[in-house]
Order: structure tokens, then C-alpha cells, then sequence
């Protein structure tokens, strides 16, 4: 699903894609497969379809991701399944949801076109009525050379950690290796010297079929920086070489979610949120969009089901215990708060799944000035805490595959909220969700709104923050803090927000 621009240095210009492209990574530009254990995977794969059932047209194999009504047995949905001409590929009992593939193109119909939905179908069909060519395949990425990778101290360029706090917390608070963070993303190079020892190869999973697959072939990055990039924010070796991460203590589980052209599909992102619960990560970080239409900013019916298979997922993984935390998009737009699952979405205003979701944390993105980035999004109500993504100039620095990099965006102010959480959840290990999103908002340093938002000079305001100074659209509550000490204070039995 097409998410918003990456970008990267000039070092790997390759890498560089036009507003617009099909990339599922929330990064900017400088310029502006299988469930092998179902005990622990929580899902349920079924055999092939019969694709010789008489009746059934045979046409390009597509994945579909389907709602059922809750409650629905596995049995029972593969039945459904099988008699539209499809092929269960795995089922989450827990959210009812199934992912499915077919190559008849009336499966939809059959299913229900509001219960059913295919982002290859979306992107073919596009692709048809405006005559654009598919895009090229990325190159691979060279595999990395630990002995070739620059030893030199960079710390002094990572204005983001000081901006936030967290160069005062290295060597106090680092975080447990009992912490687990889901990246969600692209995939983690598992051999850079600042993520070799944080990189949980048992947790780690692809899942862009929409099962986990835990080969490591399946995990690893392939064309894409994306993913080891967020890692080096969240845990990079404070080892006085190269870059430190916000919590250089806990450890990372690759969780692949975005494909090699950039797309980041409802299936993915659905497999890597129940996949995360189910090995009980204590945080996930998901610094893309799932949408294949750019933002939406008006619902359909196709729409609804990717919210609705999101919102469940989310809702799912907050009550096993794991928190999210997601990039507000680079689309520059004021947002609208997504309903739970079930309900009917806005008929009106612009969506950013998972972001806008109530359990998740959404984090907005600031440059070195400490005022919201041109690209980032907001909305009151949306924007929960906001983090350093850099913006023309003075992006952020982290870890790539061969070296380190700067990117700016929204994909890089969601790791450093999660690399807090990942040291709160450190110092309280039976802090739920609830708590921990408590605490990071009361430790966040409240940031009024502009006085004049005119980035352009222009004379004319380039967005309107609504809200006070406390707590407002632009900054939600404040800038994120590593506390002087990670501790969650104690309260009631925790539930999902």
C-alpha cells in the first residue's frame, strides 16, 4: 500500500523516490509465509483451494483480506472461503479475520465487497485506468561488512538524542534485554555492528504474505534501508562508536511488513500486529501507512475494510500487552481520529491507518527547531506526543546496511517515542499499556502552538493548530522525554485505552 515518500542520504541515491511513489516508509526526502507454530503464532493456515472447482475462473492469484463476524470458527471461514473460488491462507481466530488468495477475479463479489479487499486488485486497477507501469524492482542491498563499517564517535551530530534527553540517560538507563520491540517495517540488516547483539532472530518474522514466516530470508531487508534505519534510533549499541540508540539495552525483532516496492499491504500489517502479540512484545513501532490510495481522506467500502481489519488487530494487541506506536504520515495534513473497530468510520477527512487509531501512540515530527516539520501531519485528537524527524539540512543519523545515513520524516520521530517506551517498560515489567502510555505523556514536555506558522513566508499560515499548550494538534502532549528515571508509577489494573 502506497504509504508517503522515503529518502535518504545522497550516498544511496537509489534510494531517492518522487512524492507519491509507491513507497510505504514515512522517511523525507532531503529535499523537502507460513505459520510453522501455531502455539505461538495464534493463527491457524489452511490447505490449498481446490483450484480446478468447477465454476471458478483462473486469472492472476491475488490476496485478499477478509472479515468475518467474530466469533467465526476457522472451519467455518475456510468453508466461505473455498465456495468464492479462494484459498485460505491463514485465519486469526482471535480478530476473525483471514487472508486469502484467488484468481478468480469475482471473489470479492462473492465474499462481499464489504467484507473483502485486495490492494494488488486496487493497485492493478489503477494501473489500468491512468496507463502507469508497474515499477521497476529495487536493487539488493549489499550484504554488510562488519569490518568495513566506520568506527568513528557520531554522537555529536545526533541533535535528536540531546533534543530529547536521551544522551543524559546513556549509561544509567539503557533498558532490558527482557524488552522486545517489534519494528515493523522494511527488515533489520542483522549484521551491523550496532544492531548484531540487539537483533532477536527468534522473535523476528516476514509477513508480507500475511503469515509469519520466521526464515530468516523472509525477515532480513532486501532492497531497502527503511527498516535498519528505525532500529538504529530505537537500539543502536552505545558502544562509543557510530551512533546510540534511545534504549541500546533492549532488544529489536525484524517483523518485514513492507515489500520491496515500498508497499506496505493491510495483509502485512494485520500479520505483523498479531504476530507481535503473540510473542509478547511489550512495543511495536510502525512508522508507515497502511492505504494504497495515498491518504484517504474519504471513506469507500474498501476502505472500511482495511480499518476495520486494522482496528481489530490494533485492539487485539493493545489487550495481550502490547503498545504501538506509529508515524503520523509526511502528507502534511490535518488528520481525522479513526473509530474502533465496528463502529462506521467519518464519512469525511483523512485517515492515517494505524496512526489514527485510539490505541495507538501517534507521533508527529519536529525539525532542529523544535517546530513542527513542514511534511509532518497532525490533528487534534490524532497527534499524542511529537519527536525529533528532522527536516531539510538536519535529518536524523542512524544505521543503514555498510554504514549510517540521515533520512528526515515522521518514520524517524516514531522510534525515539518508542525507544521511551521501551526504557519505561524496562523499569516497570508489568506495566500494561495503559501505564505506559500514562507515564510517556505525562513526562513529555508541553509545546504551545505556533504563534505564526508561515513556513514559507508567504504571510500566509501553512496549517492551523488547534488546542492549547498542553495539548494540541501539532504536538499532542509535548515533546518526548527520557525521564531522569524510567519508572511507571503504580496504579489501578491496567486496561486497553
Amino acid at each position: 500500500m502506497r504509504l508517503g515518500v522515503t529518502g535518504i542520504s545522497r550516498r544511496y541515491p537509489r534510494f531517492l523516490h518522487p512524492v507519491g511513489g509507491p513507497v510505504s516508509l514515512l522517511a523525507r526526502p532531503l529535499r523537502a509465509a507460513v505459520c510453522t507454530v501455531l502455539v505461538l503464532s495464534g493463527c491457524v493456515t489452511a490447505g490449498p483451494a481446490a483450484a480446478g472447482d468447477s465454476g471458478c475462473a483462473q486469472g492472476r492469484a491475488l490476496r485478499y483480506v477478509v472479515t468475518f463476524d467474530r466469533g467465526t470458527t476457522e472451519a467455518a471461514a475456510r468453508s466461505e472461503i473455498d465456495g468464492a473460488c479462494g484459498a485460505t491462507t491463514v485465519f486469526y481466530p482471535q480478530i476473525a479475520v483471514a487472508v486469502a488468495t484467488s484468481g478468480d477475479p469475482g471473489f470479492g463479489g462473492r465474499i462481499g465487497l464489504d467484507r473483502a479487499f485486495s490492494a494488488q486488485a486496487e493497485r492493478l486497477a489503477a494501473q489500468r485506468v491512468t496507463e502507469v507501469k508497474p515499477q521497476p524492482s529495487r536493487p539488493e542491498l549489499p550484504a554488510t561488512d562488519p569490518a568495513k563499517v566506520p568506527a568513528a564517535d557520531l554522537s555529536e551530530q545526533q541533535w535528536d538524542m540531546r533534543m530529547i534527553g536521551a544522551d543524559r540517560s546513556h549509561g544509567a538507563s539503557e533498558g532490558s534485554r527482557d524488552v522486545v520491540v517489534g519494528v515493523l517495517d522494511s527488515g533489520i540488516d542483522p549484521d551491523h555492528p550496532e544492531l548484531s547483539d540487539a537483533v532477536d532472530r527468534d522473535d523476528s518474522a516476514g509477513c508480507l504474505t500475511g503469515a509469519p514466516d520466521r526464515s530468516p530470508s523472509a525477515w532480513a531487508p532486501t532492497t531497502s534501508v527503511h527498516g535498519t534505519h528505525v532500529a538504529g534510533i530505537i537500539a543502536a549499541a552505545g558502544d562509543g562508536r557510530g551512533v546510540t540508540g534511545v534504549a541500546p539495552g533492549v532488544r529489536v525483532a525484524s517483523v518485514k511488513v513492507i515489500d520491496d516496492r515500498g508497499y506496505a499491504d493491510p495483509e502485512a500489517a494485520v500479520c505483523g500486529l498479531m504476530w507481535a502479540a503473540a510473542r509478547h512484545m511489550r512495543v511495536t513501532n510502525s512508522s508507515f501507512f497502511v492505504n494504497p490510495w495515498s491518504l484517504s481522506c474519504i471513506r469507500g467500502h474498501d476502505r472500511g475494510v482495511v480499518h476495520e481489519v486494522l482496528a481489530r488487530a490494533v485492539e487485539y494487541s493493545t489487550s495481550a500487552g502490547t503498545l504501538n506506536v506509529a508515524a503520523a504520515t509526511n502528507e502534511a495534513v490535518d488528520l481525522t481520529p479513526s473509530a474502533r473497530s465496528g463502529a462506521r468510520g467519518a464519512s469525511s477527512g483523512c485517515e492515517a491507518l494505524p496512526a489514527g487509531l485510539r490505541d495507538v501512540v501517534a507521533v508527529s515530527a519536529v525539525g532542529a527547531d523544535r517546530v513542527k516539520a513542514g511534511y509532518s501531519s497532525y490533528g487534534l485528537g490524532v497527534i499524542d506526543v511529537t519527536a525529533p524527524g528532522g527536516e531539510t539540512g538536519d535529518c536524523v543519523l542512524s544505521a543503514v546496511p555498510g554504514g549510517y545515513a540521515p533520512l528526515c520524516g515522521t518514520s524517524m520521530a516514531a522510534p525515539h517515542v518508542t525507544g521511551v517506551l521501551a526504557l519505561l517498560a524496562s523499569a516497570a515489567p508489568e506495566a500494561r499499556p495503559r501505564q505506559l502510555r500514562r507515564t510517556l505523556e505525562a513526562e513529555a514536555l508541553p509545546m504551545p502552538c505556533p504563534a505564526d506558522y508561515d513556513l514559507t513566508g508567504d504571510g500566509l499560515q501553512d496549517a492551523y493548530c488547534a488546542g492549547y499548550e498542553g495539548y494540541n494538534g501539532f504536538y499532542g502532549h509535548g515533546m518526548v522525554q527520557v525521564p531522569a528515571r524510567a519508572a511507571v508509577p503504580d496504579g489501578r489494573p491496567d486496561q486497553a485505552r
